[in-house]
This record gives structure tokens, C-alpha cells and sequence, in this order.
């Protein structure tokens, strides 16, 4: 990932996940992503429509909207690996913080995201390009 994805990835969280359907189709998903470590992550559940889309075929692409300038966009091309388990609680916790700091009540948050079968989708970035 070069500097300037970096820099757009790092001050941008909205973006449109597009996976692929067992037909082919596209299926579109708005979604919130966020810098872990280095790497791109965005939350989901093992229930959620994605999620089995990525489970079938690991492509997807990401556009990630620019919150300050209408016209800049990113578009990623990538392959998405599905982290879960035990440690999917402490993953989710590790990109909110990443997005919005502590949460609070942070044994509540974590017996909503074991409730809520949570789990993140970490995207290695094949392709970038747009404008931004």
C-alpha cells in the first residue's frame, strides 16, 4: 500500500463493498473500514449476505467515499480473508478503537459482538486506483 492510499484510507471509513453472487451478479453492501495495524479491516457477521459471498468467492471490491471532497474516491480491488473465533472479539474491538477510540462499557461491547456473531473481513489490496 503506497503512501497516498495510505493517507486516503487512514482520513476516509465510508465505502461500498462489492461482492460477487454464485450467479455472478454483483451484490453491494455499504460498510465501514478502518486502518489495523497496518492492515484493512471492516466488521461483519457470520450471517450477513457478504459473508457468504466471500466465503464462496474471496473477491471484492471496495470504493471508499471521500467525507470531505465529493468528487475523490478510492476504488480497491482485493481478496478478503474472514478472521474469527475467540479472537474476532478482540479484533472488532481493536478496529472500533482504530475508528472511534474506547466504547463505552467495554464488557457490554463485547457480549454484543459474541451475541451478534461478529467477525472482520481483512482485505489485501491487489489493485488501487481513482481519484482521490
Amino acid at each position: 500500500m503506497d503512501d497516498p492510499v495510505r493517507a486516503f484510507l487512514e482520513a476516509n471509513h465510508g465505502a461500498i463493498m462489492t461482492t460477487l453472487k454464485k450467479d455472478g451478479s454483483p451484490h453491494v453492501a455499504r460498510v465501514v473500514i478502518g486502518l489495523v495495524e497496518g492492515k484493512l479491516w471492516s466488521s461483519g457477521t457470520r450471517k450477513r449476505v457478504r459473508t457468504a459471498h466471500v466465503r464462496r468467492d474471496p473477491r471484492a471490491t471496495l470504493c471508499v467515499l471521500s467525507e470531505d471532497n465529493p468528487w475523490a474516491w478510492l476504488g480497491l480491488e482485493t481478496t478478503v480473508t474472514i478472521l474469527e473465533g475467540p479472537e474476532a472479539v478482540d479484533q472488532n474491538l481493536a478496529l472500533y478503537r482504530a475508528l472511534a477510540g474506547e466504547p463505552e462499557g467495554l464488557d457490554e461491547y463485547r457480549r454484543a459482538m459474541t451475541a451478534e456473531e461478529r467477525l472482520v473481513y481483512e482485505f489485501t489490496i491487489h489493485k488501487a486506483y481513482g481519484m482521490h
